[in-house]
């Protein structure tokens, strides 16, 4: 049997897919204040929701024991708590369905040797991104059982740049075998494309900053953060030393959040204008032109979800433009890749 045939490529765009409905269920979760609704991690039993009134009941007793309940929805009845108990429930779920698609394929094919040597050890990473992902996870809630009824946004940055990487190697992995032909480019334009897709992931970080601390409820303005003031004065008086300002306080990692947005246009025009010189086959043309178009898509979602202040599914739109945006940058860079 043929190896690294079509199945395999159809698994590895499955589990890109289960990634991205895992990120947009995630970002769903969190905009709804629902991620710490289950305190309690349980591999297997866990999939299963309460089937009844007492189980219904037992969780949200154990949900009330919680600093989330005590300080912040104390006034919940049980249906608030179902409400939110359904979607950190399905994201949890699904993270598992992830893993089970990863995992049985895997030994299916290794058994029936349809991988290459190169695949094999690709897909092993894969794996292991999808355990620390899952690990992650676990993490985070942790963080927010304790004292503080809210996840640490550096865990929450750690979880969803790690769905974000693993898609993206998953997703490189698919072009690897689709397109085992690589044509010679110009490095120093590899390089620039490299370059933005490092701004990017940088930006998709302090995207989930902003989640985090609940940073986009703030200076609902454009282009200015308030009306007159470009950088407002919380972005450098609210804490101390200075650079805490940019990596914990809401106004300036907001700040940070639209610098690097306008940085990431930059980039992808710098790297359209460098490719206009290049002699490029047609799945690079289109690559440049998808990435453009994303790009602008991806600002004006950004801009109308500051303000209008972070509505839920314009939080997910703006999440999900994240997700393409970062596709057709790997996309680019795999086309253009020697």
């Amino acid at each position: 049997m043929k190896k690294d045939n079509k199945k395999v490529i159809y698994w590895l765009l499955t589990g890109c897919l289960l990634i991205f409905i895992m990120v947009v269920v995630g970002g769903i979760t969190r905009l709804t204040q629902s991620g710490l609704s289950i305190s309690s991690y349980k591999l297997i039993s866990g999939t299963i929701p309460p089937m009844n009134d007492l189980e219904w009941q037992n969780a949200f007793d154990l949900y009330k024991q919680y600093p989330e309940y005590q300080k912040l929805n104390n006034h919940f009845s049980l249906q608030d708590f179902k409400d939110i108990y359904f979607w950190e429930w399905l994201h949890r779920v699904i993270g598992r369905f992830i893993g089970l698609v990863f995992f049985l394929p895997f030994l299916y094919f290794l058994i029936t040797k349809q991988l290459t040597k190169p695949t094999i050890k690709k897909s092993i990473i894969l794996l292991a991104l999808g355990a620390f992902q899952g690990f992650l996870g676990w993490y985070m809630v942790k963080s927010g059982l304790v004292d503080n009824p809210d996840v640490s946004h550096y865990r929450l940055a750690a979880h969803l740049i790690t769905a974000f990487i693993t898609f993206a190697y998953t997703f490189w992995v698919a072009l690897d075998i689709m397109f085992p032909n690589k044509k010679q480019v110009s490095k120093k334009f590899r390089t620039l494309v490299r370059f933005g897709l490092g701004i990017l992931l940088l930006q998709i970080i302090y995207g989930a900053f902003v989640a985090g601390l609940d940073a986009g409820f703030i200076h609902n303005h454009w282009p200015m953060m308030n009306e007159g003031k470009f950088m407002h004065e919380t972005v450098y008086i609210e804490q101390s030393p200075l650079y805490k300002n940019f990596i914990e306080g809401k106004s300036g990692v907001q700040f940070v959040h639209r610098m690097l947005a306008y940085i990431v246009v930059l980039m992808v025009f710098l790297i359209w204008k460098s490719s206009n010189k290049l002699n490029k086959t047609s799945y690079q043309s289109k690559a440049i032109k998808i990435l453009v178009i994303l790009v602008g898509l991806q600002f004006i979602l950004g801009v109308t979800t500051i303000l209008l202040g972070v509505p839920v599914w314009l939080g997910v739109a703006h999440q999900i433009g994240a997700f393409f945006l970062l596709s057709s940058m790997i996309f680019t860079l795999h086309r253009f890749s020697k």
